[in-house]
């Protein structure tokens, strides 16, 4: 899961005149890692109706095993930064989707093939420490390619992503319709996120080098100020704003394709489809959501989005109606594109302090996975998958009381 922006207005072939051709091609390669890791997560959980059938675990049993992802994508986010600037961008991308791509596959086998629940679980946190570690260090670069190219362009890197989960949705719903095994699936889909990752990473900006007393000096005060972040009011508070918007987020990643199974009697391929929709609304707020910022503000436009999240996960729960329910999730997307890219901004509006707020709010946020598919699943377990569902608009309301912390700090020159 990962999402830190909402997609810029400038096209996608522009830059400033005389931007070297290195950063251009670093541009590109970034987009296409984002969309290839998007494709990666959004592949996977379009098949998690056809795993939990394989494996005949309950709501509560698939939560368990969810935790495997979150719990490898929660332990990933700590050290990345810092296994980042050891290795470098390319480097750290190049091993982290190693380990997504043995994840992806060992997931897959042992659903498809042995249904041996104890080798999902190893490769779902394989899968989720990978995917952990690469979004941060795509996020690192995508950040060193925005200062090189002088505007922003980090919102449309997640904008790719976005795109890169519709397609992973579409191809799962096809997929499922057709009886493509799982196993068969998620190993074709492997290779290709390695291959492409491995060629778009080749692309990335290279890594400068630096005195070894400096480096040392420089990870000493990167310390210092980690634990001094982890004291900020301002920081803790957009923490626990994106948290709510991560459970918002993968609580349907997670559970809208089985809850629409189970709740309105679904077909698989249709289950996907439905997850499909939630990426659609996801993707569409994430390409116009700049437009909306750039002209009202953070504040005004998220008090908006939050209200159609949770307008949209009743409508998705409560409405009874195929069609109605459908379009509730389309809203649900809609409005839960820009919580979690917006918080991460909001953190990041002193450049001197980004990393460290950075890293905190991601951390917090992040739990949000961690606690989430149990939680959800426990829950489902008494009251059904889908009405399941319903904790997420509770927890949207008390949330419109934080946006206001969102707000950019003076003197900062926010980029959305």
């Amino acid at each position: 899961m990962s999402s830190t922006a909402d997609a810029p207005t400038a096209g996608p072939g522009s830059a400033p005149p005389g931007v070297p051709r290195a950063v251009l091609a670093a541009r590109n390669g970034v987009a296409a890692v984002f969309a290839l890791n998007g494709l990666a997560v959004a592949s996977w959980f379009s098949r998690v109706p056809a795993v939990r059938e394989a494996l005949g675990l309950s709501a509560g049993q698939l939560g368990l095993l969810l935790l495997a992802m979150s719990v490898g994508a929660l332990l990933a986010m700590p050290t990345a930064g810092l296994v980042t600037q050891r290795l470098g961008a390319t480097r750290t991308v190049a091993v982290s989707v190693l380990l997504v791509a043995a994840g992806m596959t060992v997931a897959g086998m042992s659903a498809g093939f042995a249904g041996f629940l104890p080798g999902v679980a190893v490769g779902l946190f394989l899968f989720g420490y990978g995917s952990g570690t690469c979004d941060v260090a795509m996020n690192i670069e995508g950040t060193a390619v925005e200062r090189r190219l002088g505007r922003t362009i980090l919102p449309r890197f997640h904008a790719a992503w976005s795109l890169g989960s519709v397609a992973g949705a579409g191809l799962g719903a096809a997929a499922a319709r057709a009886g493509v095994p799982v196993a068969a699936h998620l190993t074709v889909l492997a290779a290709v996120v390695l291959a492409g990752t491995l060629l778009g990473a080749r692309s990335f900006l290279a890594a400068g080098g630096a005195d070894p007393g400096s480096a040392r000096d420089a990870a000493a005060a990167r310390r210092g100020s980690l634990l001094a972040a982890w004291r900020e009011p301002r920081t803790l508070l957009i923490g626990l704003f994106v948290l709510v918007m991560a459970f918002t987020e993968g609580s349907a990643n997670d559970w809208l394709a089985v809850a629409f199974v189970d709740g309105y009697g679904l077909s698989e391929a249709a289950g996907a489809a439905v997850f499909g929709v939630f990426v659609v609304g996801m993707t569409v707020g994430r390409t116009a959501g700049t437009v909306a910022l750039d002209r009202w503000g953070r504040v005004p436009v998220l008090l908006g989005t939050i209200l159609c999240a949770g307008v949209g996960a009743t409508l998705a729960v409560l409405a009874g109606s195929g069609p109605v329910a459908i379009a509730g999730v389309a809203l649900w997307g809609l409005g839960a594109s820009l919580g979690f890219p917006v918080g991460l901004s909001a953190a990041a509006d002193d450049e001197d302090r980004a990393p460290a707020r950075v890293s905190v709010v991601g951390v917090i946020g992040y739990s949000a996975f961690l606690g989430g598919p149990p939680l959800l699943g426990l829950l489902g377990d008494q009251v059904g998958t889908l009405r399941a569902l319903i904790v997420v608009p509770l927890l949207l309301l008390p949330a419109l009381a934080l946006v206001p912390v969102i707000r950019p700090l003076a003197g900062s020159r926010p980029t959305r």
